[in-house]
């Protein structure tokens, strides 16, 4: 077995927990401003020790609802201060956050509330709150139901829960506090590394959710660790900002938001993914947290605009050129010639681009799934480095991170410090590390399917480790295809590629026990109208209106042969079909964190799948 790791930078202490940072940053820089949220008009900044303060009153309410150290209680909400505000003081308690995604079904909630055991649950909105109602009776451990809309924050923080009321005299309020703050302090003190801190359910791709329980030592190996590893500090600093619009119900954002606690970095919280054009506009962040398709749009968006302003061959000749100088600084350094050229296109193109981002902004983050190596050439030499990283729930998100000197685009980087990457003899990836879950919730034998005796976490992806220790990602051990010629075919290489191409948002891989490969896609609405208005169509149009449009067919079949170059033939795909409308996650087909649901989407679109191979 092929082994690479990568000592320590810091070794987690028995009573280190998530809480250290914070505090320690109120302490040493309690003007500071933190966090910042859109009040509708402009930036309101929120200081370390003023989010502290709030944190600590609404622990203070936890604890007069009865909230008992070791205790699970939910939290599903968009992404937004209040989320971060109430995780802190659940942990304040001593008790444990279980994060429910915002968008998540009446079936996902109830198993969730009734496998943590949840005692308490805040919910965001009306509909969320209704929602919980229609599963209570499958969660009879359910005390407490919050909400942020109805200010029942607020209404914790000054004591309106069960416990002293607001009409309570002054003094009164104030010794109840004093009493509070000393309870929330003794049980603090008999929090360490090894105590439960939170329970993430897995998204769901197959099966139900399995809660992974992270303990505060595992979170706190991860930002710890990878905040101290060379480079990162010269972007994650007191000088950087972020803005934070994935879901904080995924690991991913939460430990980003733990590391720029951590590291200083100020943290700007927008809830809906439609507003990030404008937000980016206004905060001006200098780095980005994101997945692979927010790159994609926002290169695809790049190019539609340059084509529809008949501009297309300059945008061109100027993503070919970056692309060019990013793999040049991987060998001898750019040539004049290319320097010059690189030059002119940054005038013409690439600060346009970064302009769309912010305009302050040189370095992102990306997780989740491969961001591709063109493309990850295409933003470095624009002037945005996208540092690809690799993790899952299960390793509170530590794996692998390219980092700012030691980067080979096209992986997913190498071990992060204290973590070793072992390729098995059937090309599984495995995982041992201070931040890989101690089990599953409730779950040992899913536990044991994962963790070995020798602690090496099986990851369920497939890859492969280069010379310099990077890890490449092949895909999921679980998904790939076996055709009925017994050929096995990675759907994610092909799916990547082809989900790169502008009119392309989703797409799947067929090919498990079929005589070849085929290709199931959807069309992005944006990219389309655009494409219809370039190619004399009036008025908006659907995919069922143009799928078989001869001209849409010819460039979507380009797309197809160009993806086909990265595989062998037997690999490539044979056929393919538009369908007449997106995957969804409202429809089941997609994650929160737009994975796809694979047999989910093929029993909804078995009709297309059977068509595809209707000789």
């Amino acid at each position: 077995m092929e082994t690479f790791a990568v000592p320590p930078l810091h070794n987690v202490e028995a009573g280190e927990t998530t809480l250290d940072a914070l505090v320690l940053q109120a302490e040493t820089a309690p003007s500071q401003a933190g966090f910042s949220s859109f009040d509708g008009e402009r930036w309101q900044p929120l200081s370390y020790r003023a989010f502290l303060d709030q944190a600590r009153a609404i622990a203070r309410g936890l604890l007069a609802a009865n909230v008992m150290p070791g205790e699970r209680v939910a939290l599903m909400s968009r992404t937004r201060l209040e989320w971060a505000l109430f995780d802190y003081a659940v942990w304040l308690a001593g008790a444990v956050t279980v994060p429910i995604y915002e968008t998540s079904s009446a079936e996902q909630v109830e198993w969730i509330l009734s496998d943590s055991e949840a005692v308490a649950i805040l919910v965001e909105a009306d509909h969320h709150a209704q929602l919980v109602e229609t599963v209570r009776a499958s969660a009879p451990q359910l005390r407490s139901v919050w909400q942020i809309d109805a200010g029942d924050l607020d209404q914790l923080a000054t004591g309106q829960s069960p416990g002293p009321g607001a009409d309570a005299s002054t003094e009164a309020k104030a010794s109840a506090d004093a009493d509070a703050d000393a309870e929330l302090a003794r049980r603090r003190s008999e929090m360490g590394a090894g105590s439960l801190a939170t329970i993430v359910y897995t998204s769901g791709t197959t099966g139900r959710p399995k809660g992974c329980a992270l303990s505060h030592g595992n979170l706190v190996a991860t930002y710890s660790n990878t905040r101290e590893a060379p480079g990162i500090p010269d972007i994650f600093n007191d000088q950087a900002s972020t803005l934070l619009f994935l879901p904080l119900a995924h690991c991913l954002a939460r430990i980003i938001q733990l590391s720029c606690i951590n590291a200083g970095v100020t943290i700007a919280y927008a809830p809906e993914l439609k507003d990030l054009p404008k937000h980016l506009a206004s905060f001006q962040p200098t780095l980005l947290l994101s997945v692979p398709r927010v790159f994609e749009k926002l290169y695809n968006t790049a190019r539609h605009t340059a084509h529809a302003r008949r501009q297309g061959r300059v945008f061109d000749w100027a993503e070919q050129v970056a692309v060019n100088y990013s793999m040049a600084l991987d060998g001898d350094g750019p040539g004049l010639g290319l320097r010059v050229r690189h030059e002119l296109f940054d005038r013409l193109v690439y600060r346009k681009l970064r302009a769309a981002m912010g305009g302050r902004m040189r370095w992102s983050v990306s997780g989740g799934a491969p961001l591709g190596a063109r493309l990850g050439h295409f933003f470095r030499g624009s002037g945005v480095t996208v540092l690809e990283g690799w993790g899952l729930s299960e390793t509170a998100t530590g794996g692998t991170l390219n980092l700012p000197a030691q980067q080979r685009i096209g992986s997913v980087g190498r071990p992060v410090p204290g973590c070793a990457v072992r390729v098995a003899a059937d090309g599984e990836l495995l995982v041992r590390a201070g931040f890989v879950m101690p089990g599953y919730w409730h779950n040992e034998v899913a536990t044991k399917e994962v963790l070995d005796d020798e602690g090496w976490f099986h990851t369920g992806d497939v890859g492969e480790i280069d010379g310099d220790g990077y890890v490449f990602i092949t895909g999921r051990k679980k998904e790939l295809l076996v055709t009925s010629g017994g050929k096995n075919i990675a759907p994610t290489v092909l799916e990547d590629r082809l989900r790169a191409h502008e009119l392309v948002s989703q797409c799947i891989v067929v090919g498990d026990n079929r005589p070849y490969v085929t290709c199931l896609l959807t069309l992005d609405e944006d990219a389309l109208q655009q494409w219809a208005a370039d190619h004399g169509h009036r008025g908006l149009v659907t995919a069922v209106d143009l799928r078989d449009d001869p001209e849409l067919q010819n460039d979507l079949q380009r797309a197809v042969d160009t993806t086909n170059g990265a595989v062998s033939r037997a690999e490539a795909i044979r056929r393919w079909r538009v369908l007449d409308r997106d995957f969804t996650e409202a429809g089941g087909e997609l994650t929160p964190t737009l994975k796809l649901r694979r047999q989910v989407i093929l029993e909804h679109f078995s009709a297309d799948v059977a068509a595809l191979y209707d000789e």
